[in-house]
C-alpha cells in the first residue's frame, strides 16, 4: 500500500476508516513514550521515528542523506506494520518482545526479523508496543547501531 504524503497527518488522512484509528492509536502510543531526541517524519513513505542528522550526522549507512532509522509504522495491503530497529540488532531486545508477547495478546505473534505485523486491527498490543519504545534510549540506539555496522 504506497501512500505519498508529506506529514504523518497526510499519511493517515489517506488511510481507510479502521486504519486510521490503528494507526492513529499506535501513533500517539510511540509519541507518548518515544525516548527524547527521536524525531517523527516520514520516513521510507511510512510514519517514521529517526535519529535526527544533528543528533547523528553521519546519518543512515545506506543513504547518508537520511537521518538514521528506529521505527517506522505503515498500513500495508494486508496487516499493519511496525518496524523496531532496534529488535534487529539487539538479541536481548528480541527475545525480551517474543516474551512479553503472549502476556499482551492471545494472537499468534506475526513478526520478521524487525517487522511485528498486525492483520487483526483489534488485537493490536499497545501497551507492549509503549513498552517496547521506551526500551531503548536515543544513545543507546546509535551505540547498538554503530556496533552493528562495524562488525
Amino acid at each position: 500500500m504506497k501512500i505519498e504524503a508529506n506529514t504523518p497527518e497526510e499519511y493517515i488522512a489517506q488511510l481507510p476508516e479502521d486504519r486510521k484509528l490503528a494507526i492513529t492509536k499506535l501513533r500517539q502510543i510511540i509519541l507518548e513514550n518515544l525516548p527524547v531526541g527521536f524525531e517523527e517524519t516520514i520516513s521510507y513513505g511510512m510514519i517514521g521515528y529517526v535519529v535526527p542528522h544533528t543528533a547523528y550526522s553521519p546519518g543512515y549507512h545506506c543513504n547518508s542523506k537520511l537521518p538514521l532509522p528506529f521505527i517506522n509504522i505503515a498500513s500495508q495491503k494486508n496487516f499493519i506494520a511496525l518496524y523496531h530497529f532496534g529488535i534487529y540488532n539487539d538479541p536481548a531486545l528480541y527475545n525480551w518482545f517474543v516474551e512479553q508477547y503472549p502476556k499482551y495478546s492471545s494472537r499468534k505473534l506475526d513478526m520478521g526479523k524487525s517487522c511485528i505485523r498486525f492483520k487483526n486491527l483489534d488485537a493490536i498490543p499497545y501497551k507492549l508496543i509503549g513498552a517496547l519504545v521506551r526500551k531503548i534510549s536515543m544513545p543507546q540506539w546509535i551505540e547498538n547501531y554503530e556496533a552493528t555496522i562495524k562488525r
